[in-house]
């Protein structure tokens, strides 16, 4: 029995560790992309992410402007009903497409020493800079 309890203990401090977002840090934040794995990002432009106070969300990915809703609960975070300009830029087509299909792949976050990474499952997915 005292064994259980033990267990019961070190099962409730570890869970008290796991890291969990809170919707509160994330408001009215601005993040500017840094990595995007597999990708050399380009040096002319920038894509950024930006949480309002109401957790909308806005930003630029490299050429247009975009837009939509969050939803975050605990890690999990979910990017809904995002709508994009469509200004074709021949300089950062290659980094808007592949900017574009990870940001409507992301389920997770992390926040850890003034980066934002977003993730799919455990898989990194693109990874921010606090911008001031």
């Amino acid at each position: 029995m005292k064994n259980l309890f033990i267990l019961g203990i070190t099962i409730c401090l570890f869970s008290a560790c796991l890291e969990k977002n809170d919707p509160k840090k994330l408001a009215n934040t601005k993040w500017e992309l840094t990595e995007l794995p597999g990708l050399t990002l380009p040096a002319a432009a920038k894509a950024t992410l930006n949480f309002g106070d109401s957790l909308k969300v806005s930003g630029k990915s490299f050429c247009n402007s975009y837009g939509g809703k969050v939803e975050i609960i605990d890690r999990k975070i979910k990017l809904q009903d995002l709508i994009s300009t469509r200004m074709f830029c021949q300089e950062t087509d290659a980094a808007e497409r592949a900017y574009v299909q990870a940001i409507n792949q992301v389920n997770e976050a992390k926040i850890t020493e003034g980066k934002l990474t977003l993730l799919n499952d455990e898989k990194v997915l693109l990874v921010f800079k606090k911008a001031y």
